[in-house]
């Protein structure tokens, strides 16, 4: 046996462990602690007291080292402990190391994660006081060990799960909410002031309640990886295991991420985390030493290949994640099943997703092959954001994969501006876009949108030509300056009433486009009912009002989230309207407002801005996941006309008359009016006057 401290500190009997499973495992002696190096000449594991967790009262060299796995078992240790590690090995950045074992580093299967990270100059690498350029090349003699954020032992069997029940909504029926953790609650005037923007806040009735009236499915959360503090959105993941410690209410990180998840499954919402895999904070060379950095460089980060000390950029925050290395892609998967089996979570939404499939040639990688085969992992939703800053790779994920349709938004936002050429884009986008993923994948494998955390608003959107973005310091020069955006002739708030009614009708074609697409509707959270960030498009600094949801509203707001809680229940009521499979041409029809079917002259002309998609529902003959047939019932086998108008002025429209005996169409929803089934009727004698910039959804009576 052997026994380990320092001075004044209590001995702790040790035995050589195992080298597996990676990370902190708790059993009722003790703790085994295992870290990954490939390259270190040593490596130190270092105990903290528990309250401030500035004062180190233990540092153990570690012996054992198997398949470059270096562990060590500690008896005695308990859940709730502090440790961290220094690694020891060359500093020579132009072999591409950066081994300093002057800095205390986070385990990367830390389960929690003590402190906050990120802007403490001591947790750098190198010489921040050196003036020359390439100081990175000097080693830092300071130590980081008070400053630095520490990992926390944890036991993660301790959370009574109960009758816990995914979900599980098939893609194409889901409805997700994209949202931030903190801003969604923060500003709540009835949940307790002491948890509001927390994950025990979004897990409460009052927040629960709102997401069901809106007909929510699924949330998918902003980065909930612990992240450096610096940043409002959470992309720039440093613990990948570790829920953030900031949006918690509680000490017990872990638990009251569970308990979230379990209130919100218990209302049948599902919880999909956008993740962060391509990169960390622990950016370029010049960046700070917090963990992988300083555990082996050459492992866990793509480096330049003759040139190693720099690292390539995928992504544009300074570094790429190497999934190329077969310990770095074992940390991402078992990640991904953590959040699963422990966690409970429903699926992921990978950022920068193109990032995770590139090796040097551009390569795809083993990552989605990895991924693709897992069977933990083939029973929750993978979203791939499948573009980095330099590549696009929408329609091109594997079969098992939905995708942000980026090309979605481009064309809707373009065709309710009123640009030429937009139709036969159009008529693909609105059907799921076949031409993407009728490859053995079907219309929910598009996951629809038109506003992302990234961008304007809703509301912006229809406010702004130009970003504003003075708030977040640099000039006006970050952010998106290409947004389709059209602010109908004046720029921002304006007392005109004509104007703010047209924005709230386009506001109106928006949702109802989206929400009326074959595929997978999202939106941002607050887009229900015109949140503003008074043009800014890019909010990812902002821990303000300008990111928080505003839930003191004005009547043109509330009116705004009724007219989309009663489109949201519209999509549920008609099957014809979310399908699991692709229409078959004889199952629909594109029509002229004459009532004619579209030739290719009308899809090619540019002048083309109003179309009619035809559904004859009798002629589905699809099961719905419970195996009734769809038009076995009175919505599945509804013939629905749905006519969408961008032109400036209004257009008689000749209505599709196929039964003598029917002669009337139901009004089911109106941009124009801002109504939902209404209960107006129209006669299929008479010319139906589309009104100008609106959409129409018909069904024969």
């Amino acid at each position: 046996m052997i026994t380990h401290k320092m001075a004044s500190a209590p001995t702790i009997p040790s035995r050589p462990g195992q080298p597996y499973p990676l990370g902190a495992t708790v059993d009722e002696q003790g703790v085994n602690f295992s870290i990954y190096s490939e390259h270190a000449t040593s490596v130190s594991l270092c105990l903290f007291s528990s309250k401030r967790g500035e004062h180190e009262t233990h540092r153990i060299e570690l012996t054992e080292k198997t398949e470059n796995v270096w562990h060590i078992y500690l008896e005695g240790v308990r859940p709730g402990q502090l440790y961290g590690y220094r690694v020891d090995g060359p500093y020579a950045p132009e072999e591409g190391h950066y081994f300093n074992a002057n800095k205390l580093l986070l385990d990367p299967y830390a389960r929690e994660i003590h402190g906050t990270v990120g802007g403490e100059v001591d947790t750098l690498g190198y010489n921040h006081e050196s003036e020359a350029e390439d100081r990175y090349r000097e080693m830092s003699e300071v130590d980081s060990g008070k400053v630095a954020p520490k990992s926390v032992v944890i036991d993660s069997a301790a959370f009574d799960w109960g009758d816990d029940q995914a979900p599980r909504t098939p893609m194409h029926k889901s409805m997700v909410y994209e949202m931030h953790v903190k801003g969604f609650t923060y500003q709540h005037p009835t949940i307790d002031g002491g948890i509001r923007g927390s994950y025990a806040a979004l897990g409460t009735p009052e927040a629960i309640e709102y997401l069901q009236k809106l007909g929510v499915t699924a949330v998918e959360l902003l980065p909930v990886h612990q992240f450096t503090n610096e940043s409002y959105w959470g992309y720039n993941s440093i613990g990948f295991f570790a829920p953030h410690n900031g949006y918690a209410s509680s000490d017990n990180v872990v638990h009251e991420f569970k308990q979230m998840v379990k209130n919100l499954h218990a209302a049948g919402i599902e919880v999909i985390l956008d993740v962060v895999y391509n990169h960390t904070a622990e950016g370029n060379e010049m960046g700070p030493t917090l963990s992988f950095k300083g555990i082996d460089n050459r492992v866990y980060y793509h480096t330049v290949p003759e040139q190693p000390q720099f690292y390539m950029n995928h992504t544009g925050t300074g570094n790429t994640f190497n999934l190329t290395h077969p310990q770095t892609l074992r940390v991402v998967m078992d990640s991904l099943r953590y959040w699963v089996q422990e966690m409970h979570v429903d699926g992921f939404r990978f950022d920068l997703a193109s990032a995770l499939i590139r090796e040097l040639g551009d390569n795809v990688s083993s990552f989605l092959d990895t991924v693709n085969q897992d069977p933990t992992l083939s029973q929750v939703k993978l979203i791939a954001e499948p573009w980095d800053i330099g590549s696009y790779h929408v329609g091109q994920f594997p079969v098992r994969w939905s995708e942000w349709n980026g090309k979605y938004r481009d064309c809707v936002r373009k065709f309710w501006k009123g640009d030429e050429g937009q139709a036969h884009e159009m008529t693909l986008r609105l059907l799921g876009s076949p031409d993407l993923y009728a490859d053995g994948r079907g219309p929910g494998n598009s996951v629809n949108f038109i506003i992302a955390h990234d961008g304007f608003t809703l509301n912006d959107l229809v406010s702004y030509n130009e970003k504003h973005n003075e708030a977040n310091g640099e000039n006006n020069n970050d952010g998106e300056s290409n947004n389709e955006s059209w602010n109908m002739g004046v720029e921002g708030p304006t007392d005109d009433a004509d104007i703010n009614a047209a924005r709230e009708r386009q506001k109106r074609n928006f949702m109802t486009t989206l929400l009326l697409s074959q595929g997978a509707p999202m939106f941002m959270m607050g887009d229900e009912y015109g949140r503003t960030q008074h043009g800014n498009n890019n909010g990812y600094n902002q821990d303000s009002d300008i990111s928080w949801f505003n839930w003191n509203w004005e009547e043109k707001n509330q009116q705004l989230f009724d007219y989309v809680s009663q489109l949201a229940q519209v999509r549920l009521k008609y099957p014809l309207l979310s399908r699991r499979k692709f229409y078959d041409t004889e199952q629909i029809d594109w029509l002229r407002p004459d009532g004619e079917v579209f030739t290719e002259q009308d899809y090619a002309n540019g002048d083309t801005r109003c179309l009619a998609l035809w559904i004859d529902g009798a002629r589905v003959d699809e099961q719905d996941e419970s195996g009734t047939l769809i038009n076995e019932t009175k919505e599945g086998s509804s013939k629905l006309l749905w006519i969408l108008n961008s032109y400036w002025e209004p257009i008689p429209f000749t209505l599709p008359a196929p039964h003598k005996a029917r002669t009337h169409y139901e009004v089911i929803v109106d941009t124009y009016q801002g109504t939902v089934e209404s209960g107006e009727r129209v006669d299929v004698k008479t010319p139906f006057m589309v009104p100008e910039r609106s959409s129409i959804l018909l069904r024969m009576v």
